[in-house]
C-alpha cells in the first residue's frame, strides 16, 4: 500500500481550475433576455465572474445585495446557472495534465471555492478528474468563504495534509489572503478573472504564473524552498 500524501496542492475553481465564465454569463444574459434586454458580451462579463452570482447580479441586472428584489433574484441566478452550468464550462487547457503530474509527484489535490457545495460538488463530478480530488470545499461548507482561512482549513481536514505542507492557487485577492492566513503557500494565476485595474502583483502571493503551462514549475519550486 502506498504511503499517504503528506503534501497537497488546492485549487480554486473558476477561473483558476475551470473556465466557467460561459455558463455564470450565459445564466445572467437569459434573464437578462427575459427582461427584454439585450444579453452582454462574454468579455464584459467574465473578469467578474470570481464574484459568482453577485459579480453576474451587479452587472448584469445592475443589482446590489442592498436592493429589495436581490435575494429573490439571486436565488433565481442560482437555479437557472443549476441547469445549465456544464453545458459549456471546461478544464484549462492542461490542467487535467498538470493534476495527474501533480498526483504522481506524490501529492494529494482538491478544491476550495467559494461556489456553495451543492453547485461546486456535481460540477466537479461532471467534470470526471482522474485522478478526482480528494475534497471539494464550497464557500458554505464550513459556513463563511474566503478570504476566510476556515475553507482550507476544512479542506486539510479532509484530505489529511497539514496546511503548512499545501499550496493553494487562485485568481482573486481572496484566494490569495485565505490561503496566507491559513499558513499556505500561494500561486496567484494571471490566466483567471480578474476585474481591470486589480493588480495581482498587489496580492503578495508566493508566485504568480501566467499561464497554467507555468504552475507545474511554479509549484516545484515551493516545494523545494520548502515553502509547502
Amino acid at each position: 500500500m502506498s504511503a499517504r500524501p503528506d503534501r497537497a496542492v488546492l485549487f480554486d475553481l473558476d477561473g483558476t481550475l475551470l473556465h466557467t465564465a460561459p455558463d455564470l454569463a450565459g445564466a445572467v444574459n437569459d434573464m437578462r433576455v427575459e427582461r427584454g434586454l439585450e444579453p452582454l458580451p462574454l468579455s464584459e462579463l467574465e473578469p467578474l465572474c470570481s464574484y459568482g452570482g453577485r459579480g453576474m447580479l451587479g452587472r448584469g441586472l445592475d443589482l446590489t445585495p442592498d436592493d429589495a428584489e436581490y435575494a429573490a433574484t439571486f436565488d433565481a441566478f442560482i437555479e437557472r446557472y443549476r441547469a445549465r452550468m456544464t453545458r459549456d464550462t471546461h478544464p484549462y487547457e492542461g490542467i487535467r495534465e498538470l493534476v495527474r503530474a501533480i498526483v504522481g509527484d506524490g501529492c494529494a489535490w482538491g478544491v476550495v471555492t467559494n461556489k456553495i457545495e451543492s453547485l461546486a460538488t456535481p460540477l466537479m463530478d461532471h467534470m470526471a478528474f482522474d485522478p478526482a480530488p480528494g475534497c471539494v470545499v464550497g464557500g458554505d461548507s464550513a459556513g463563511v468563504p474566503k478570504p476566510d482561512p476556515a475553507p482550507l482549513y476544512l479542506a486539510c481536514e479532509r484530505i489529511g495534509v497539514a496546511p503548512a505542507r499545501c499550496i493553494y492557487i487562485g485568481d482573486s485577492d481572496r484566494d490569495i489572503d485565505a490561503g496566507r492566513a491559513a499558513g499556505m503557500a500561494t500561486i496567484g494565476v494571471a490566466y483567471g478573472y480578474i476585474p481591470p485595474g486589480d493588480d495581482i502583483h498587489g496580492w503578495q502571493a508566493d508566485r504568480v504564473g501566467a499561464r497554467v503551462a507555468d504552475l507545474a514549475g511554479l509549484i516545484r519550486e515551493l516545494k523545494d524552498h520548502g515553502s509547502a
